[in-house]
């Protein structure tokens, strides 16, 4: 196992940040005495808390390869980071089910908002802010330090040139599935609610996405830092460090999770700004922080293909997982087996996600991404970001539906082009040996 730099020092600091707001979400839950904290302070506290502790979940998932295979371990380490994600959607949803269980729908807050449009809300914006530009800004990264160190770049064969990222083959399975997940969820936006039905299905390609990965073979990684102290660590105390930061981690977003979609949603009517904008991309912020800084962490020492196969294997966590729990915690909390209802509005935003997601993928098939994939990703990103907060709510619409038809007619062209490599990624992604795949050919 290579190591460079341990250190252990910042697990201090992410502790140090996640305290504050542990302590006051615990009090308040215990009925013992707590700070009555600002909207727009309570925020900043406990959005840090999630920043710390998703930082801890991420360097616990990192060093856990020395335990498992790289594939499973980056699995691990994309749902361990995107936990306070799955945490903030499922306080909106659980609210959303209360909501429906007294009312026989889904009645505005006072705020005006619907509840069931926001607990998908988050999940959507979070979804395409890791694609749109989290993608990109590895791929940029990789390019800035394959310009400025040709010589690590000509040693590294996930960067074969500047501006190009190269996924290892195995990492076909992260493609394929994301595909299938992807195609699936194009059904979605045509539903007027989300069943338990749809929670089967994903679940169940997520399911064969963790089996499938647990074929890789076990490999030496490459750690630094905080994973690198954790496992130079001799095995039995390295096994009860992981699982104790995992814990410590998982109840500080336990802790803090509510307190902070409060926090969010108050500072907006403190603002009057529209609680969905808010929810959809104010609160993926503190979420996916943590995940985007660790993959820009390895696109910065050339470590391009773990970068963008944390990003890919997170967004694969989140259209299966994520997506397929949250009826079942509407059900649980509404007491009954209705699902969530989707608003109009709701159905669009469901629809340009996935368009999203199927171009991302028809980008991959050759497991390659390159600067112009990229730039079509934040620049179209960039685009259905500033129509919804410049533009009203029908002509929002129209753009989110003309850029989904950007997305799916770009997608389709670049499947029609490549139906060779196309067909190479399902082979190896759903049958082919990974301990006889080359990592790279």
């Amino acid at each position: 196992m290579q190591q460079r730099n341990p250190r252990a020092w910042p697990l201090a600091v992410a502790a140090a940040a996640a305290l504050p707001g542990a302590y006051a979400g615990l009090a308040d839950y215990a009925g013992l005495p707590a700070p009555e904290l600002d909207p727009f302070l309570a925020a900043l506290v406990f959005g840090g808390a999630i920043v710390g502790a998703a930082f801890l979940l991420s360097w616990t998932a990192e060093a856990a390869q020395v335990e498992v295979s790289a594939g499973v371990a980056l699995a691990v380490l994309a749902f361990l980071a995107v936990l306070p994600e799955y945490g903030v959607d499922f306080v909106f949803t659980m609210r959303a089910g209360q909501t429906f269980a007294e009312h026989g729908h889904c009645a505005p807050t006072a705020g005006g908002e619907d509840p069931c449009s926001l607990a998908l809300a988050n999940m959507t914006g979070a979804n395409r802010v890791l694609v749109g530009v989290g993608w990109p800004l590895v791929v940029l990264l990789a390019a800035l330090v394959a310009r400025r160190r040709p010589d690590r770049m000509r040693r590294e064969p996930s960067v074969p040139a500047p501006g190009h990222v190269r996924l290892a083959n195995t990492m076909s399975v992260e493609v394929v599935f994301l595909a299938v997940a992807t195609v699936y969820s194009l059904t979605l936006p045509l539903r007027h609610s989300l069943t338990l039905v749809d929670a089967a299905v994903l679940l169940t390609i997520f399911a064969a996405y963790a089996w499938r990965l647990s074929k890789a073979p076990v490999e030496e990684p490459d750690l630094s830092g905080v994973p690198a102290w954790v496992a130079d660590r001799p095995q039995r105390d390295r096994r009860w460090l992981l699982a104790g930061l995992f814990l410590l981690a998982a109840a500080v977003i336990v802790a803090t999770a509510e307190h902070f979609a409060d926090a969010v949603v108050h500072s907006g009517e403190r603002l009057n700004v529209d609680q969905f904008l808010l929810v959809q991309w104010a609160a993926p912020v503190a979420s996916e922080a943590p995940e985007l800084i660790v993959a820009c962490l390895y696109a910065w020492r050339l470590r391009a293909s773990h970068a963008l196969g944390t990003l890919l294997s997170s967004k694969v966590n989140q259209w299966t997982l994520l997506v397929g729990t949250i009826p079942i915690v509407f059900a649980l909390s509404s007491g009954g087996l209705a699902g969530l209802p989707l608003s109009e509005h709701q159905r669009y935003e469901l629809l340009i996600t996935a368009a999203q997601s199927l171009f991302a993928v028809s980008l991959l098939v050759n497991l390659r991404l390159s600067l112009w994939g990229s730039g079509a990703l934040l620049s179209l990103f960039l685009t259905q970001f500033a129509a919804s907060i410049l533009l009203g709510d029908a002509a929002n619409r129209v753009v989110l539906l003309a850029l989904s038809g950007v997305y799916l007619a770009a997608a389709v062209v670049l499947f029609a082009r490549q139906i060779s490599p196309g067909r190479r990624l399902l082979r190896t992604g759903f049958v082919a040996d990974l301990h006889r795949v080359e990592e790279w050919k």
